[in-house]
């Protein structure tokens, strides 16, 4: 049995879809569940509640923690160290294997590409609870507590990806005949992680027992596209002429006064203010696998297709 906690986002379904080529056994668990596939099974539970959490991951072979909480700091803090307790231990009830799928934020901000031995330095809220939850898990491998690996993506994009940077200010504006925007600043290199992708590396790497007890980056190209960049070629592909939209500092701070994601946003302004490189040659080498090009990625975001 496959479970998925944190059923209905976008890297769960990419996942669900991925798995159903090796396995019909797939569970899908969140507080309001929807199958992907339509063998799923589909069980609720809050990952608050330990016990609910327990039962959820009972009869689990390999379980997928990919569950995202509401964008503010403070949430973070109350919810993801509890979050993290209670699915280690029910996978350790279970003897499940655990596959976090975890972003860039302990990181902070790193100069050179960020790799799987960068150390975790978070200069912001965020990136300290990420930091905290990787660290719990981390020992409980290193003590040889459970069967776990930790997988990571840089930012992501792709079709269906609503809750993605490029996805309103870039790709939706584009369908609505407007230039697209960005922040920061433009000219710094971005590298984003195609979702599908995700998903296909995620069951890749949950399927194979010699990927346990490390930490994966997850395939993104290595096209060193500035911001500026990703807008002009999705200008291109979406027959646009190009212009590019840039709010300045100052306005999106006034902004955040008004809109609480904005103002959330703020702390990790440093990832569009200084290049932004994600490094994932070690499942490339270990896997061959490899990430979509930007310009069939950005085509199918666009609704092109792929």
């Amino acid at each position: 049995m496959h479970t998925i906690l944190g059923a209905n986002g976008v890297i769960a379904q990419a996942l669900s879809r991925a798995l159903i080529s090796s396995s019909t056994n797939i569970r899908q668990v969140s507080r309001n569940p929807r199958k992907v596939n339509p063998g799923d099974e589909t069980v609720v539970c809050d990952l608050r509640d330990a016990k609910a959490t327990a039962k959820a991951v009972s009869g689990s072979h390999i379980v997928y923690l990919v569950a995202g909480l509401k964008y503010a700091a403070s949430v973070w803090q109350a919810q993801w160290p509890p979050i993290m307790r209670n699915v280690i231990d029910a996978c350790k009830r279970h003897d499940a294997r655990l596959v976090f799928f975890d972003n860039v934020y302990a990181y902070g901000r790193v100069q050179g590409p960020m790799t799987e031995e960068t150390p975790f330095n978070p200069i912001s809220k965020k990136g300290e609870v990420r930091a905290q939850i990787a660290t719990l898990l981390l020992d409980e491998m290193k003590q040889g507590n459970l069967r776990a690996m930790i997988v990571r993506a840089a930012d992501f994009y792709g079709p269906g990806a609503v809750q993605s940077f490029p996805h309103a200010t870039v790709f939706e504006r584009l369908k609505a005949g407007k230039s697209p925007q960005w922040v920061g600043n433009p000219q710094c290199v971005h590298t984003f992680t195609y979702t599908p992708d995700a998903g296909q590396a995620v069951a890749v790497l949950g399927g194979s027992p010699e990927a346990y007890g490390r930490t994966w980056h997850l395939p993104t190209t290595k096209e060193p596209l500035t911001g500026t960049d990703f807008a002009r070629l999705a200008c291109e592909l979406a027959g646009h002429p190009y212009k590019l939209q840039v709010a300045p500092r100052w306005l999106l701070k006034l902004m955040g006064i008004f809109m609480p994601v904005l103002r959330e946003n703020e702390e990790m302004m440093y990832q569009f203010e200084y290049d932004y490189r994600f490094d994932s040659s070690r499942i490339a080498s270990a896997y061959g696998l490899q990430a979509t090009p930007y310009r069939q990625g950005i085509s199918a975001s666009l609704g092109n297709g792929a």
